[in-house]
């Protein structure tokens, strides 16, 4: 059975989709069959990367690791019963169609509350937060005191979760890995990350999720995008030389990867 991943921020500009592509493209790379899914039916970021990388790849005439990525299928309206919702229904016709190919499906969902993310989380083995180091992101998780020390409960997408996994305990199914990633870490601000490190980590206790790092914000990330390649992809493409910036985010997406504590998975890059 395919584990799945998925990648969740009710919040529009955390990293979702450049987490979503490194991590799918790096798991293709070090052997494992990862299928992927973009629940951002109107943007399609993920789905536009996989377009890009295929174009580019096919116009030099390479061959590179890649995901797999599918599009929702359509489901016929008529063949619903009372009450089934076709979103569910398009959501696990293109799970199951990844299912037997892929030892990872990773699941890329919008910044907004839908009933497509809101399913999706509940079928998170791990469920991947990407939270930009400040404290207007923090709010999605929690509310907080105007010193940024006092937790005074849990926010909405923090109870979505809570709903999922009580859905997957309803079910018998294992409890969900939640990683929470500080995402796109500047230089400046150092009192403003001593108190998001504070507060991230008594939440974390609170409300059961790891905390691990993710990018710090970079060009490359979004010199990459147009051909649809990641940080792996450079030497392949002609890259010998890699500068400063790029050696450090390729070790800061090793340490994701490291992090995520993936079944089967060795970190080989």
């Amino acid at each position: 059975m395919a584990h799945i991943i998925v990648v969740g921020n009710e919040k529009g500009g955390a990293g979702k989709s450049t987490v979503s592509m490194h991590v799918a493209t790096a798991l293709a790379r070090m052997g494992h069959r990862t299928g992927c899914l973009d629940l951002d039916l109107r943007q399609k970021t993920m789905g536009r990367y996989t377009a890009n990388r295929l174009k580019f790849l096919a116009s030099e005439n390479m061959d590179l690791p890649s995901p797999t990525y599918i599009e929702l299928p359509e489901i016929d309206q008529s063949a619903l019963g009372p009450g089934e919702n076709i979103y569910d229904h398009r959501l696990s016709a293109a799970v199951a169609a990844l299912e037997s190919t892929s030892d990872f499906i990773l699941i890329d969902c919008p910044g907004s509350h839908t009933r497509l993310s809101q399913v999706a989380h509940s079928l998170a083995d791990t469920l991947i937060t990407p939270l930009n180091d400040s404290f207007v992101d923090f709010d999605l998780l929690a509310r907080i005191d105007a010193d940024g020390d006092k937790i005074s409960g849990p926010s909405v997408y923090s109870e979505m979760v809570w709903n999922a996994r009580q859905l997957r305990a309803q079910a018998g199914l294992q409890p969900i890995d939640w990683i929470v990633l500080r995402n796109r870490l500047g230089a400046q601000n150092m009192v403003n990350k001593m108190k998001m490190e504070k507060a991230l980590t008594r939440l974390s206790k609170r409300i059961g999720f790891r905390i691990a790092p993710g990018f710090n914000e970079r060009v490359i990330f979004r010199e990459l995008f147009p051909r649809g390649l990641t940080l792996l992809d450079l030497r392949d493409v002609g890259v010998k030389q890699l500068n400063i910036s790029n050696i450090a985010a390729r070790q800061e997406l090793r340490d994701l990867i490291a992090a995520l504590k993936l079944p089967g998975v060795t970190v080989k890059f």
